[in-house]
């Protein structure tokens, strides 16, 4: 068994066909399929269906698969941790990020980042919770940028920053003019909110003391994909929708207008970055923190924070 071999069935796996799976690889067809025969005879496991079109892996297979994969992660984290030991970051870094945050954050260290490291390559994905979670216990993500708590034991939390909430509200609404405004305000007839699997619309549902319908008595249903969608909808359809501190920042003078403070304490969400539990590069983990905390317009403040149910 070799680490080539290990390499060979996690490509098989993630593309589901043996000839994809060898030119990624840079090898022939039959020298993959070779290889991989070999292991599978070397652990007495047949590791694909290969009856199957596309190719699966069998039960015995997909476990085989994982701990290939942890294998793997760990013999690149050892090279990029050899090293920090030097203070050099270098190698990869996996990034996901929650399409709520993604347009507003990014901008403001990335290009900072990556110019102070440049021996680090970056791979960001944006994608919703649930899937950075999943990638990052198949070992196929490094970090994550999203909101907590989690409560998950299998990943680690490293507080970044607090974002603080506001009303967007179409001023043909008759909305309260008061400096402060309660959730109780909210009509949820007229209520925007992105669509199901983003943990914004999650935290809004609480926020609002919402029940889980799809029947708010709106003339129109759309469940956006995007803050700015949402935005965008609020400006020329009317309604209401909920959007996060950094948001707020790039809206036009007259749209600020619209915007709306909740009463204290302020319902805020949590932005952490996250990994797998024993995560060992600490070093990338605290450059990265540390500079997006430098470059971030907002920190740690006092608020009541909007969790998912």
């Amino acid at each position: 068994m070799n680490l080539q071999q290990l390499e060979y069935i996690v490509a098989v796996d993630r593309l589901r066909h043996f000839v994809k799976a060898a030119e990624s690889s840079f090898v022939t067809q039959p020298t993959l399929s070779m290889m991989v025969q070999k292991l599978e005879e070397e652990l007495g496991v047949r590791i694909f269906d290969r009856g199957r079109k596309p190719i699966v892996p069998t039960r015995e297979g997909e476990e085989i698969i994982r701990r290939a994969r942890q294998i793997l992660a760990e013999v690149g984290n050892l090279k990029e941790y050899a090293a920090s030991l030097n203070g050099e970051i270098s190698g990869e870094l996996r990034l996901g990020i929650i399409p709520t945050l993604a347009p507003y954050l990014l901008p403001l260290f990335l290009k900072h980042f990556s110019e102070t490291y440049p021996k680090l390559k970056i791979h960001i994905k944006e994608a919703i919770t649930d899937d950075i979670i999943r990638l990052l216990r198949r070992g196929e993500m490094d970090m994550g940028l999203l909101a907590t708590p989690l409560n998950d034991p299998g990943i680690a939390e490293y507080p970044v920053f607090q974002e603080e909430f506001f009303a967007y509200v179409a001023q043909n609404e008759g909305f309260p003019q008061k400096k402060y405004v309660l959730p109780a305000h909210i009509d949820p007839s007229k209520l925007w909110l992105l669509q199901e699997g983003h943990c914004l619309r999650n935290q809004i549902f609480n926020l609002c003391e919402l029940k889980n319908s799809t029947d708010f008595g709106m003339a129109v249903w759309y469940e956006a994909g995007s803050i700015e969608t949402l935005i965008n909808l609020v400006d020329h359809h009317g309604g209401i929708t909920i959007i996060p501190k950094l948001a707020t920042m790039h809206l036009k003078p007259q749209q600020k207008k619209n915007l709306r403070e909740f009463n204290f304490p302020k319902p805020v969400r949590e932005i952490s970055l996250v990994t797998a539990q024993n995560f060992p590069r600490q070093l990338l983990l605290e450059k990265l923190r540390a500079e997006i905390v430098a470059r971030s317009p907002i920190g740690m403040q006092e608020g009541q924070r909007v969790m998912e149910r």
